[in-house]
């Protein structure tokens, strides 16, 4: 393993101060993202508090979608999915995160991931409706990310037959950059789904 002292960070082109290359390649959520078909295997998955991987179809393909039931409130959740200025302390890799700009539902947020010294850095564009209870996101095309794209959502249901439970659904299609290099690409991605739900089931639950 490379002593802290070997690693350079490695910055690519990201750019707050010109606009993306282009204005969207993976299809975006338009609303309410589609319901996602539970099987009685499904759910006794998510009865025993495991994660749940699904595929969902969307126009440009299959898209990989993280189920779990959290015991927590909704509000509790929530509050945890949107508080940006603390994922450095709760999400693995994310190194720098903050809001640059709240317009009504539009949140926008820089995030920088380091992973084995290099840093990835990219302006989500989040569109916020917890009182109807998902949030959706694309990059922020008026600024240039070391991403090509990225398009997700997190939505997050009461379950009527168990009060005390939550269910935290997440998806993302994140498009890579000739930038990124393959192996940086591949851990950010290879269990990108797991992990997101993993570290706010962690987070709502602490007492």
């Amino acid at each position: 393993m490379l002593g802290l002292n070997l690693v350079a960070f490695t910055a690519f082109a990201a750019d707050a101060t010109v606009a993306h290359p282009h204005r969207g390649v993976v299809t975006a959520y338009h609303g309410a993202p589609p319901a996602v078909a539970l099987s009685a295997a499904d759910l006794s998955t998510l009865a025993s508090g495991s994660v749940l991987l699904k595929q969902q179809q969307v126009a440009s393909g299959g898209r990989g979608v993280a189920m779990m039931d959290i015991k927590a409130a909704p509000a509790q959740i929530w509050s945890k999915i949107l508080d940006y200025g603390h994922y450095p302390q709760m999400v693995d890799r994310v190194s720098e995160c903050g809001n640059y700009r709240v317009s009504g539902e539009h949140i926008f947020t820089r995030f920088v991931l380091s992973v084995l010294g290099t840093e990835v850095e990219y302006f989500i564009d989040h569109t916020s409706r917890p009182h109807l209870g998902y949030l959706t996101w694309t990059l922020d095309y008026a600024r240039k990310s070391d991403l090509d794209d990225s398009v997700g959502y997190w939505r997050v249901t009461p379950q009527a037959s168990s009060p005390a439970v939550t269910r935290l659904e997440y998806s993302v299609d994140i498009r890579f950059t000739g930038y990124v290099p393959g192996f940086v690409a591949d851990m950010i991605s290879k269990k990108g789904l797991t992990d997101a739900t993993s570290w706010v089931k962690r987070e709502s639950e602490r007492r």
